[in-house]
């Protein structure tokens, strides 16, 4: 089976699996197998535990949609992160999204601050008045 995992920021993960187990809080967990009846379903924060031959990884994924067909499986998620252990994945992401919230709150700041100048600029030179 082939396995495609996408993110806003581009395709994470693209191969080929035995099988993969999807575990969420929301639908619980199952597994797909080869040729495994066409399914659709949503992750809300969960799992998906790739396995190819003897090597065994964890995909952390929050707001994913799952889908298979054909033995294609397609998985679009908001955010994701790739580990050994399901521990791993989940540890590396919410430091990916604590990192990203302060980025976020970073750039606020400065644009308030470009803001609060531009403002000061437009008083000083009396532009916009008639």
């Amino acid at each position: 089976m082939n396995i495609s995992i996408v993110t806003p920021d581009g395709e994470l993960y693209k191969e080929t699996v035995n099988s993969i187990i999807v575990s969420s809080s929301n639908n619980g967990d199952y597994e797909i197998l080869p040729n495994h009846l066409p399914i659709v379903s949503t992750v809300d924060t969960g799992y998906i535990k790739l396995v190819h031959d003897e090597l065994v990884y964890f995909v952390v994924v929050i707001n994913a949609i799952v889908e298979n067909h054909n033995n294609q499986i397609r998985v679009i998620a908001q955010d994701a992160y790739i580990g050994k252990s399901k521990d791993e994945a989940m540890k590396n992401l919410q430091q990916i999204r604590k990192d990203r919230i302060a980025e976020n709150r970073e750039r606020n700041i400065e644009l308030a601050k470009a803001e609060k100048e531009l403002q000061k600029q437009i008083k000083q030179t009396g532009a916009g008045k008639l």
